[in-house]
């Protein structure tokens, strides 16, 4: 039976016995052999797919971490800014854990992640500007006293996002050669960080990031000045660029070379492979959030579905690409 990720890893987590354990049975997601781009571009490719947490994104793992310690503490409600996958994890926590949930959302947030949120019964406010404005707002209610702020500021949320690096060296056999992963507030770069020092291990981190960072159709990293920037510094992360071209490619190969589909973001790390701006043959890419967070987009771009009359030629002609 799978296990809270608090009480799998509560020997290297800030808990004690009597912390209170929130939980949706978040962590413990496939770590995935890619054949077929390993063969493309010459690597052993491995793909951690974190879309697989409850949540549909790797929040989950701080999320449990973070309303556990607030309800330990004594919180009456949690409080968020986000694009989006911030959003959905804190309300469906807080929603466990039985506690209010204020949520504000900024400029390009998807429909679908919000609507998680609402559906969780979460108090969701669109706020009038970026990302980082919403953030700023969300902090200043976090120091009120009335709202714990559980983004990745929050120090809990990112004891929980380690947990990844130990599942994939565990699953791994080993360390890869770089972890790669998406970079938008740098918040989940220094938590592998964090867990690659406490395993004593000298594994590089490549961090990716949008080359329009205000821009980008990868809204889960539409991050103006990532709140970890110093931190990532601090973690000697290579910090890499790609544009949102490169990011589409990269998302449209997981979907139809692995069976993977998900959010445009979380192909950024694929998308600094391919252009071979991370070194190493065995690579381990986090694929963080699943695709039914940006079902607009995916209807957008996808190739749309061709009409045919219901009659066997008529497909079969339609399948072999000779629909008249």
């Amino acid at each position: 039976m799978p296990r809270p990720l608090i009480e799998r890893f509560r020997q290297v987590l800030p808990v004690s016995e009597t912390t209170p354990v929130v939980s949706l049975e978040e962590g413990s997601t496939p770590l995935l052999q890619a054949p077929r781009l390993s063969e493309r571009y010459g690597r052993e490719i491995w793909l951690k797919w974190e879309g697989a947490n409850p949540t549909g994104s790797y929040k989950d793992r701080g999320m449990t971490m973070a309303v556990s310690k607030a309800l330990e503490e004594g919180a009456q409600a949690v409080v968020c800014a986000s694009t989006g996958n911030t959003a959905a994890s804190a309300a469906a926590y807080a929603a466990r854990a039985g506690i209010p949930a204020l949520i504000l959302t900024s400029e390009g947030a998807t429909g679908e992640k919000v609507a998680q949120a609402r559906m969780h019964g979460a108090l969701v406010l669109a706020v009038r500007g970026s990302f980082d404005d919403t953030l700023a707002a969300a902090r200043a209610l976090g120091e009120d006293g009335n709202h714990v702020l559980v983004n990745s500021l929050n120090p809990y949320r990112r004891e929980g996002q380690k947990t990844a690096v130990y599942e994939i060296v565990e699953q791994l056999g080993g360390a890869p050669d770089a972890f790669v992963i998406p970079y938008g507030g740098g918040g989940n770069t220094a938590s592998y960080a964090q867990a690659v020092s406490e395993l004593g291990l000298q594994t590089p981190i490549v961090s990716v990031q949008a080359a329009d960072r205000q821009h980008t159709i990868a809204t889960a990293i539409r991050i103006g000045e990532p709140a970890h920037r110093e931190a990532v510094r601090a973690a000697d992360a290579m910090v890499r660029s790609v544009d949102d071209a490169e990011i589409l490619t990269a998302w449209e190969e997981l979907a139809t070379l692995e069976g993977l589909f998900c959010e445009p973001s979380s192909a950024a790390g694929l998308a600094a492979i391919r252009r071979g701006d991370v070194p190493g043959a065995r690579l381990v890419v986090t694929i963080t959030g699943h695709g039914l967070k940006d079902v607009a987009t995916a209807d957008r771009l996808a190739p749309p579905p061709l009409e045919v009359e219901a009659d066997p030629d008529a497909i079969r002609k339609a399948a072999a690409g000779d629909l008249q």
